[in-house]
């Protein structure tokens, strides 16, 4: 099997370590990809967000499987313009995509499905805007509705900086604010048979003690000790399930990867956000624990099949990945930096380039993932940050505390 895998970050890194790792791929085309996907695949060119081009180049390429793994591409119909050609593409549709495109229409798409989850407005003025924050009180949640790279959310218990942020995105979604711990988890579909991964944790804020603006993503840990027994069966029934028959029922059924963002308050889980993609950095924890081929999962899903597949296979042990970020991330990051010690195993590329002379260069805020996999999770953690500590890259930042509440036994649901 030939794959094409879309996009060039570290998610993709992640997948792409996973597909040259099944020994059904026969072949590995990444477009664009980066400097540790090359490593792995062919890198190619290619305006991601043209459907067109990207049905062209998984022609000329002979694929069997297109792979996206960025939103961008996806609320663009990429998926529609591959499988037009009659190639198999893993990720939803254009109009499937929008539960990511739009949190309005994810929201929408809740309520008719019966999805346990915030209370929430949508608001396009101040006005508005303003009333629903002071129906839910502090802390104050207000969501981009479109597309932000993961840093479209402010929660905060300044009103006056979540009025600012509905000012700066337009329309936006004001939600009750859901306490407890955050929990992502992916789910593999067809639209119609639905597989759970791992759940993993992430770390959204910048700083350490979950301090800071929200960023896309400082690190992330799987498995989840302190998770309630039967979450993953709980969240299939009362949410995934629901919702693939609700898109389904919509004549827009979702095929790819359901990302579902969880909060476990004490009534139970409470869906946070939908994605339509593998998020980032949970998928590097997830697919280093993961024994069943890749591609071959992935194209199940992409080829209706998926009800076929054997159960998944997992590794013993746990995964740790912590985020080495650009100075000034969040904010605009600098870079055209010289990274050193970035060639070990785990190391996955997240914003690098190649210089004039061959030298890795930084061209992104989050720039690396440090990748470790150990028998438990205090090992796995330990192993990340050793290589952490082996990179060299000027003013670069990083969290100290990914998976540390987990390890100490720190982290608790309410109620």
């Amino acid at each position: 099997m030939r794959v094409l895998l879309l996009g060039g970050g570290g998610r993709e890194h992640a997948l792409a370590l996973g597909l040259a790792g099944d020994p059904g791929v026969e072949g590995l085309i990444a477009a664009p990809g980066n400097p540790g996907i090359a490593d792995v695949a062919e890198l190619r060119q290619v305006d991601a967000t043209d459907p067109a081009a990207v049905a062209a180049l998984a022609v000329e390429v002979g694929a069997d499987l297109v792979v996206i793994g960025p939103e961008a591409p996806l609320v663009a119909g990429v998926a529609d313009a591959v499988r037009a050609k009659g190639i198999p593409a893993f990720g939803p549709s254009a109009e499937a995509a929008r539960l990511e495109g739009s949190k309005a229409f994810a929201k929408e798409v809740m309520a008719a499905a019966g999805v346990p989850t915030a209370r929430a407005y949508t608001c396009e003025d101040a006005e508005s805007t303003a009333r629903a924050l002071d129906e839910f009180g502090a802390p104050y949640v207000v969501k981009n509705d479109g597309l932000a790279a993961g840093k479209g959310v402010v929660v905060t218990e300044d009103r006056a900086a979540a009025l600012a942020h509905a000012r700066e995105c337009g329309r936006v979604v004001v939600e009750e604010y859901l306490a407890g711990p955050e929990v992502s988890l992916f789910v593999v579909t067809d639209g119609e048979a639905a597989v759970p991964l791992l759940p993993a944790q992430d770390f959204k804020r910048v700083g350490d003690g979950d301090t800071g603006p929200n960023t896309g993503g400082m690190g992330a840990y799987a498995p989840l000790p302190w998770a309630p027994a039967g979450l993953v069966d709980e969240v299939m029934a009362n949410t995934v399930h629901p919702t693939l028959a609700e898109m389904r029922r919509r004549g827009t059924p979702f095929a790819g990867l359901l990302y579902v963002g969880l909060a476990i308050t004490a009534a139970g889980p409470r869906v946070i956000e939908f994605n339509a993609r593998f998020g980032d950095p949970e998928t590097q924890v997830v697919l280093a624990l993961l024994e069943t081929p890749l591609g071959g999962l992935l194209h199940a899903a992409a080829a209706g099949t998926l009800a076929d597949h054997p159960p998944l296979r997992w590794r013993d042990g746990a995964a740790v990945t912590v985020v080495l970020a650009a100075q000034s991330y969040p904010g605009t990051p600098r870079t055209g930096d010289v990274i050193t010690g970035a060639d070990r195993p785990g190391i996955i590329h997240a914003g690098t380039r190649r210089g004039p002379d061959g030298e890795l260069l930084s061209s992104g805020g989050r720039v690396l993932c440090a990748t470790a996999t150990g028998p438990d999770l205090a090992a796995a953690r330990d192993a990340a940050y050793a290589l952490v500590d082996g990179v060299t890259l000027a003013g670069a930042h990083h969290r100290s505390d990914i998976a540390a509440g987990a390890v100490e036994g720190r982290i608790t649901i309410p109620g």
